[in-house]
């Protein structure tokens, strides 16, 4: 089994990192590679990472309550990075009434604050093209 590569960023303004550094490690301890863009990464800045790295997983962290309009900004960007077939996660504060239209914009895998760790790593083993 190839080392899935994930690229792990935190879109927006938002300042909170915690939990997203506790998915990388669990993620790494999973024997996958993780690369951590940190706080405040724009749209174009994920697909451009994403598109260097040739990740096998895009995975956002947001906890402040943008994640429906970045995710809109951030889809067209995937698609033309050709980042179409990859995996896309979204985790963090992430209400139930958003999850449709975030699996609508391509976002697979949601995990919403409560996930646990080993969750998110198995649906990433599991569906990673």
């Amino acid at each position: 089994m190839k080392n899935i590569k994930v690229v792990l960023a935190k879109p927006g303004l938002d300042g909170h990192d915690q939990g997203a550094k506790v998915v990388a490690r669990a993620l790494m301890d999973a024997g996958m590679e993780v690369i951590y863009t940190g706080l405040r990464q724009t749209p174009e800045a994920i697909a451009r990472i994403a598109q260097d790295e040739d990740a096998d997983v895009i995975a956002l962290s947001s906890m402040a309550g943008s994640h429906l309009p970045i995710c809109r900004k951030l889809k067209p960007l995937l698609e033309q990075a050709g980042l179409a077939d990859k995996l896309w996660v979204i985790g963090g504060n992430l209400p139930a009434q958003d999850h449709a239209e975030l699996r609508a914009l391509g976002f697979k895998g949601i995990f919403p604050s409560s996930s646990r760790l080993e969750a998110i790593v198995t649906y990433i083993q599991a569906n990673t093209p």
